[in-house]
């Protein structure tokens, strides 16, 4: 067999493992299927693939035969391919025989866990006193927006709760199995192993950073949540009080401008103005909450985008939004998870090398690097001009100044919270990873998470308990939140470069292509540090996000009035295609699609959220 052979070989051989683990991923996570036996064989297998150290000498065998290719560009195709598997296999692989083993007793374990969590109940006390199922999401937006006190301290009750059972239902026995997984290949901590993984730096490097920002960020953190006792005593710092405190009142006010309904169109207008395309994506989207659907919006791709021998594959990705329309502050949760997981899927639709392994979010592909290019499409939210474009009541009216500046006073001196509210994941996950077995107990364990919300937040108890979030339990998402922050340091530090270009973001049709030729077709052919250098003509530099923490309520304000003034000059421009199949489920069910028009899809999903929610 040629290299070249081999290549194409291996793509398939890996595209058929992936579709697979893929499809049963999507039906479990959603609630559509309750075999997790099939598809925790699914995930082994995947697992057992890309872990199988064979295919690294495999790889470099073939390397050598490469370089007798004749057809120069067979030859650097045909490099640049096996390249790309090879640190993919590098990524994942483990060459002992029995540390071979824990990866599916770890993927076991972690299904079974999931199943159990997965028909959890969690339940809050509403004002008119009756308990009422909510999921992470609602339970989340009602301590954020709930006029009642007694409310919100009854849903945060019950994110407490759920840590005490997570507690006393598997997820300290994970943690030990994951230390023992970590420390068969040689790492002090799976904490240690999985930063090397996901972002090719050691814990100290990764600590360097986030040390840096955590004192950069720590005298305005401190004096906002002085400002607030001062204002609202102390109780305003109780973990169901203190988002309410500083943010329920203004999203109570922008609600009426951001429903739900028009989420769908929001984000089809906006991202087409962008000149974002998909390449032909086909796109699946379900996006409300239900009871057994995960509880936190993801994006994966069953078909990676990639040139299958010279043809283009486009991509199939799936992604999710948990919105409950009917809810107060659903409306902008929802349409900020859409932009997100919008922008995870026109990354992984736009890479263009010519195997599967550059277009995936699993390592070699930094967390970093994938959610910055979501997050960069979900600040846009926070825009003036674009809450002016497009949070609009039923009679067509933008929301007013006056909203977008009290949004901007309530918010921007807790913009240094927003951030260290990532923060305080690591710092978590750390400490907890290097802890006994012996040490790993329910009450020591809490106290440690108490305490590290205390010395990053200056709460007692966050709003969002640690070990409530949803990453601590996932296999692909644990150990790697800090990934949240650092991608947010690369789009304030890509923001600027696009206002110092071309004096605005909201409706940029530059924007899109300039994305898509610098941060996205290349995949993780390159790294994160790179693709910033190849747009911004300068390395990574926290200092972006740091100082847009620091600024005060007037200096922000400022800078929105000046966007607003700008919006003035322009045109809106029509939205260009964002050349993508789309379809709109809940579960099984669809709901909507452009098979005729975007319109048409929009018409659908705005009437049958009418129909069932009643807005």
């Amino acid at each position: 067999m040629t290299a070249t052979a081999y290549l194409n070989d291996l793509n398939q051989r890996y595209l058929a493992i992936h579709r697979t683990k893929e499809d049963f991923f999507w039906d479990t996570y959603m609630g559509i299927s309750d075999d997790h036996q099939g598809s925790t064989q699914a995930q082994t297998r995947w697992t057992q693939f890309l872990s199988d150290a064979g295919h690294i000498a495999e790889i470099k065998q073939q390397l050598v035969q490469a370089e007798r290719i004749t057809n120069e560009e067979e030859k650097q195709n045909t490099v640049i391919g096996l390249n790309g598997w090879l640190a993919m296999f590098q990524a994942h692989a483990i060459e002992s025989e029995h540390a071979q083993t824990l990866p599916a007793d770890l993927i076991k374990f972690e299904a079974e866990l999931f199943e159990k969590k997965q028909n959890h109940v969690m339940t809050f006390t509403s004002e008119q006193g009756q308990r009422i199922e909510g999921s992470l999401p609602v339970v989340g937006s009602t301590i954020r927006t709930n006029n009642h006190e007694a409310v919100r301290q009854s849903a945060h009750q019950a994110l407490l709760d759920l840590e005490q059972w997570l507690l006393q239902n598997g997820f300290l026995e994970l943690v030990k199995r994951r230390n023992r997984f970590a420390q068969s290949l040689g790492y002090k901590s799976f904490f240690d192993y999985s930063i090397n993984k996901t972002e090719q730096m050691t814990t100290e490097q990764l600590f360097n950073i986030l040390d840096d920002f955590e004192q950069r960020t720590r005298d305005s953190h401190q004096s906002s949540l002085a400002m607030l006792v001062q204002a609202k005593g102390e109780q305003a710092l109780a973990g169901h009080n203190f988002v309410y405190s500083f943010a329920g009142d203004v999203m109570r006010e922008l609600d009426p401008y951001v429903p739900f309904s028009q989420s769908l169109r929001r984000w089809i207008e906006s991202f087409g103005r962008l000149n974002i395309d998909y390449s032909g994506a086909e796109l699946t989207l379900d996006l409300l909450d239900r009871k057994g659907k995960y509880p936190n919006g993801f994006c994966h791709g069953p078909v990676p985008s990639f040139y299958d021998q010279g043809k283009w594959i486009a991509a199939k990705v799936n992604f999710t939004s948990n919105a409950k329309p009917d809810q107060v502050g659903s409306g902008y949760d929802g349409i900020n998870t859409l932009f997100h997981e919008g922008g995870h899927a026109a990354h992984f639709a736009n890479v263009k090398m010519n195997a599967p392994c550059f277009s995936q979010e699993f390592a070699p592909t930094s967390m970093a690097y994938a959610e910055t290019q979501s997050m960069f499409c979900d600040s846009l939210l926070t825009d003036a001009d674009w809450l002016k474009s497009y949070a609009l009541d039923a009679q067509g009216n933008p929301v007013p100044d006056s909203i977008i500046q009290a949004m901007i006073k309530s918010r921007q001196p807790f913009k240094a919270y927003e951030e260290r509210s990532i923060l305080v994941v690591p710092y978590f996950e750390r400490a907890l990873y290097e802890l006994s077995e012996e040490e790993l107990t329910a009450e020591r364990v809490t106290a440690l998470a108490r305490a590290t919300e205390q010395k990053i937040l200056g709460l007692a108890c966050s709003p969002r308990p640690l070990m409530a979030i949803p990453h601590l339990l996932s296999d692909e998402a644990s150990c790697s939140y800090q990934g949240y922050l650092l991608a947010h340091m690369a789009v304030y530090q890509t923001r600027a470069f696009f206002t110092q270009k071309f004096g605005y973001l909201t409706d940029n049709p530059e924007i899109g292509p300039l994305l898509a030729e610098h941060y996205w077709q290349a995949g993780n052919s390159v790294s994160h540090n790179q693709t910033i250098e190849k747009l911004t003509g300068e390395g990574f530099n926290a200092k972006y996000l740091a100082d847009v923490c620091n600024l005060s309520v007037e200096q922000a304000w400022q800078q929105e009035l000046q966007k607003i003034e700008r919006l003035a000059d322009r045109t809106q421009i029509q939205p260009a295609s964002l050349n993508a199949t789309i379809k709109v489920v809940d579960g099984a069910q669809e709901l909507a699609s452009n098979t005729h028009s975007d319109d048409e899809m929009c018409r659908q999903f705005e009437q049958y959220i009418a129909q069932h929610y009643g807005c």
